[in-house]
């Protein structure tokens, strides 16, 4: 099933090829406390929501696409992580050019770390890019998103699949410079996901899954998750020893070669094969 947030927080899933508007399938949620439990509740309710979505489907609005301000499809993740430089090519294209990507970028992944990007940067295809600082280097860098779906910790490499709720398009925009990599990865709006999520069942192999990035029409970037350096499950587990996952929390898997700049003005398509396409517009902060 795919799953979305839209325009002022309605919930949608897109249904042969029409989004339809199933925000009463909210009512099975439980009511909200203070202070909330870690994680996002939806997503720690996936089950339940699914299940009320199949019932409330036939009566469904459909809702025009022209009409559709997309939001992220996980509301409150506890944490967006971050994969260096997951890809060989990526690898080999940031050593070729340090005065750009700066010497940080260079190390095993297991000697840099995992990153975090603030949730405060999280934004929709909807929302667009919002540059910052449009006078200095910004760059996109397209990944599949994979969304925890439950408490996890310690999690053994061979059973984190099963701790995944769905799949995203995830963008990881970044502004270049001398500062911590976090720093510069949590501007606002630079933590895009969307359109929606697939849910887990529907993607048999995430591990082998075409996918491109276009800006202006141009071809940037094109893989295949296969290509990754540190596999999903690796990930999953190997962030779980250093910290809890909560529902909700949005892992960007590393990014391909072909990373480059965006401007004010640039319109940016992203498609992942079975997730789904989308795309974005880049403008200037107000």
């Amino acid at each position: 099933m795919k799953i979305c947030w839209f325009n002022d927080w309605r919930l949608g899933t897109i249904w042969e090829g029409r989004l339809l508007d199933v925000t009463a399938a909210l009512s099975v949620l439980p009511r909200a406390t203070y202070p909330a439990p870690s994680g996002d509740l939806l997503i720690a309710n996936l089950d339940s929501v699914i299940d009320a979505i199949d019932r409330y489907v036939d009566d469904a609005k459909v809702v025009d696409f022209a009409d559709v301000e997309f939001l992220s499809p996980v509301a409150n993740p506890s944490k967006i992580i971050g994969v260096p430089v997951n890809y060989l090519k990526h690898v080999e294209e940031a050593d070729a050019n340090v005065t750009i990507f700066t010497a940080r970028y260079q190390g095993a992944i297991e000697e840099q770390g995992l990153f975090l990007k603030a949730t405060s940067a999280l934004a929709g295809f909807g929302t667009g890019l919002k540059l910052r600082f449009p006078e200095r280097t910004n760059h996109h860098e397209m990944e599949l998103g994979v969304v925890i779906g439950k408490k996890v910790n310690c999690i053994d490499e061979d059973q984190a699949l099963n701790s995944i709720a769905g799949y995203t398009i995830a963008l990881d925009f970044v502004v270049r410079g001398p500062e911590d990599r976090s720093f510069r990865k949590s501007i606002d709006t630079y933590a895009i996901v969307g359109p929606w999520m697939v849910t887990a069942d529907e993607i048999e192999d995430p591990q082998n899954l075409e996918f491109e990035l276009r800006v202006n029409g141009e071809l940037r970037q094109r893989s295949n998750t296969r290509a990754m350096i540190m596999k999903i499950a690796r990930q999953i587990s190997w962030a779980s020893q250093f910290y809890t996952l909560w529902p909700g929390d949005i892992f960007m898997t590393g990014t391909c070669e072909g990373v480059g700049p965006v401007v004010p003005g640039d319109v940016v398509d992203c498609e992942i094969e079975k997730v789904g396409a989308g795309r974005l517009l880049v403008s200037a902060a107000v």
